[in-house]
């Protein structure tokens, strides 16, 4: 594609709530724009943008697809983004490098759940956002009601710059607000376009939004505003800098109606990428961080350092890892070898790939807001920075929503262990919405993730790619155990067998502790009773029996042990026979303790819209969980509450239900409490099957 300007280059992301049209517009984009002879569907399974298997078995997108496009002496870097809720990582990825944002919004359903998240990622990264209302020739397509939607639930900014020509299935066309002209489509879907006039019944509603738009475009500029009061008209030549700069300012949100799969207003939305949606150049500059780690710009010079973010991991079978850049700043070529700053490793580079989908093709030279794969690099995670060697600055990590839903995975096939570790690690590689950990108390293998399909999605990877077929449940809970009463205790071992016996003697005194003090080992012996050399097996002993108690064989905490007295043999005694005694003591003392089971209880932060608030603080205290406040964010409510984990395992799903997707949570330990006598035994009888099933 020869050498490219940082000017001529748009990086836009697609993003929406699932099902609202992003790879079917993607589709019609590169059938537009001459990369594909024919549009893909996703029902079909022949997209170019969704070509994962397990996209193709589910017609939804999982992960984020590059397509690059040369268009109008331009280049293109679409990105086509998941829309679901167990995705959503890849969607925030591609946002973070994305210089503008497409958000499509179904003219039937309306504003939905991910529409509100990917509006919410927009404002954290301030990029500019243009809305795409798609769906438009389906019954009940409301194109005015959507913009109300769009302007009540989001912004009042969002504006229309086409008006559809009919709706439903008469919808045909298109009026450019601004140009003063209508665009005609046929009904095949074919490219096939014709310029005419403005319908007569639409010329009064068109003059009247373009007069609301131009005063919105003015407002930026002083001098155009003055001009325009004064009743001078202003021209599209001199309107489109100050159009350019509300719209980097978030002042302004462009929208078209369009139907993809019709083909019908997806040149609008082509020439509103490249004639008002900004270049990397246009942006203001980024900002980065040094070696101390202050906040620096990096503006998109191609003569500056080189300097870019690895966004995005994927696994090809045929050419194995690709690590996706975006190019912040700088220029390199393909002979050049790269840096990694954050592992501070060099890294070899094989070829620059810019992709079409899963296809890709060779590029010697990138410049800044170039989005290119690179095969086959060492150590480089997302979010790590790409530089020349010596460069010290780095861009911030993206940062990514934390698992909330868990299971506990276990190979079918016994010899299948370190295949599993070495899978899932694969896979976090790719995606780092993920987390995987071997929970020393339970030992379980817990996989971790943005909810159940999310899971299924991933276990379906690991059985394709690696041949790793697994079982799942739900992890199990640490509980832990304790003691409520002090009590003493003898342990008293002796064993005599001919030749050489076994002695040990120790008296033991045994009191609870604060809730999270651990375990405490005091030695009070006085006189020698039992000797120095072996106090340290006393502990030890205790220690070991502490590892399983006798209620319903969890480690038991908090307590305090106190070696008051003791006797031994001159020959019998050993080590051996003294730890043996502790344990003696600690389990006859058990029997005076009052033991108690202890379960993890979890910080919990769920945020909902006020509508819900009511459902999901009913539904936490039938979780035996406590409300510790409520706060406003914005519209939204969040509730402060605590519960036991084993109350949360499903409580990703459950809200997702409960608040029709809008709502989300956060969990981190707390503390250890209690549990009720009644799921006390509840919990005893399950640890008793456990170990009878084996």
């Amino acid at each position: 594609m020869g050498t490219r300007k940082p000017e001529d280059i748009r990086t836009v992301a697609l993003v929406g709530h699932g099902g609202a049209g992003k790879t079917a517009l993607s589709e019609a984009i590169l059938f537009d724009t001459d990369q594909t002879t024919r549009m893909g569907s996703i029902e079909s399974g022949n997209t170019v943008m969704d070509f994962d298997t397990e996209e193709h078995k589910r017609q939804i997108s999982i992960n984020s697809a590059v397509a690059t496009i040369p268009y109008r002496e331009k280049t293109l870097f679409i990105l086509d983004t998941p829309g679901y809720a167990d995705f959503i990582g890849d969607m925030r990825s591609s946002m973070r490098v994305a210089d503008s944002v497409v958000t499509l919004v179904s003219a039937v359903d309306g504003v939905e759940v991910q529409t509100e998240k990917a509006w919410e990622f927009s404002e954290d990264f301030r990029v500019p956002v243009a809305f795409f209302v798609s769906k438009m020739n389906r019954e009940n397509a409301d194109f005015d009601g959507v913009v109300g939607q769009i302007q009540e639930y989001f912004t009042d900014k969002a504006v229309p710059f086409f008006l559809p020509i009919g709706s439903e299935a008469s919808f045909k066309g298109l009026v450019d607000i601004l140009a003063g002209k209508a665009y005609f489509y046929g009904a095949d879907g074919s490219r096939e376009m014709t310029e005419g006039e403005i319908p007569a019944e639409q010329a009064e509603q068109a003059q009247s939004a373009r007069e609301t738009l131009v005063e919105r475009i003015v407002e930026s500029d002083d001098e155009l505003m003055m001009r325009y009061l004064e009743g001078e008209e202003i021209g599209m030549e001199e309107l489109r800098p100050a159009l350019l700069q509300a719209i980097i300012g978030r002042e302004l949100h462009p929208v078209i109606p369009g139907d993809s799969t019709h083909n019908v207003g997806v040149y609008q939305l082509l020439q509103t990428i490249v004639d008002i949606l900004p270049s990397p150049v246009d942006m203001p500059p980024r900002k980065v961080l040094d070696e101390a780690g202050e906040e620096v710009e990096c503006s998109a010079d191609p003569s500056g350092d080189f300097l870019a973010l690895c966004f995005k991991i994927m696994v090809d079978p045929y050419v194995g890892k690709l690590s996706f850049i975006r190019v912040l700043s700088g220029t390199t070529t393909s002979d050049e070898n790269i840096y990694n700053v954050n592992k501070e490793e060099d890294e070899r580079v094989s070829s620059f790939r810019q992709m079409l989908g899963k296809e890709s093709s060779e590029v010697k030279e990138i410049v800044p807001g170039d989005i290119v794969a690179i095969p086959k690099l060492h150590s480089t995670a997302v979010g790590d920075t790409m530089a020349k060697k010596g460069t010290k600055l780095q861009a911030r990590p993206i940062d990514f929503p934390k698992p909330v839903f868990s299971l506990a995975v276990f190979p079918k096939s016994r010899g299948d262990e370190d295949k599993l570790a070495n899978s899932v690690h694969r896979l976090i590689e790719e995606d780092p919405t993920l987390s995987y950990e071997k929970n020393p108390e339970t030992r379980d293998n817990v996989l971790s993730g943005m909810g159940d399909q999310h899971l299924d999605v991933m276990l379906a990877h690991i059985k394709e790619r690696y041949g790793v077929d697994l079982d799942t449940r739900t992890p199990r809970v640490p509980y832990r155990e304790t003691i409520r009463k002090t009590a003493k205790a003898q342990g008293r071992y002796k064993k005599q067998s001919g030749g050489r016996g076994q002695y040990g003697d120790v008296h033991i005194e045994f009191a609870p502790k604060e809730r999270g003090e651990g375990f405490e080992f005091v030695d009070k012996i006085v006189g020698g009773v039992v000797p120095k050399t072996y106090i340290p097996a006393v502990e030890k002993g205790l220690r070991e029996a502490f590892t399983e108690g006798l209620l319903a064989g969890y480690p038991v905490v908090d307590i305090q042990a106190t070696l008051f007295y003791g006797s031994y043999h001159d020959v019998d005694s050993s080590e051996m026979a003294f730890k043996i005694a502790a344990s003696m003591a600690y389990k006859e003392a058990m029997k005076s303790t009052s033991p108690v089971l202890l379960e993890p209880i979890m910080n919990i932060e769920v945020l909902v819209p006020e509508d819900y608030l009511g459902d999901v603080m009913g539904d936490l205290n039938s979780r035996r969980g406590r409300i510790m406040g409520i706060d406003a964010r914005g519209s939204l409510q969040v509730v402060k509450a605590q519960a036991p984990l084993a109350e949360l395992f499903r409580y990703a799903i459950i809200l997702r239900s409960m608040t029709s997707g809008r709502g989300n949570f956060t969990m981190e330990y707390s503390h250890y409490e209690e549990v009720p006598e009644e799921i006390t035994r509840k919990v005893i009888e399950a640890r008793q099957a456990e170990k009878e099933e084996g």
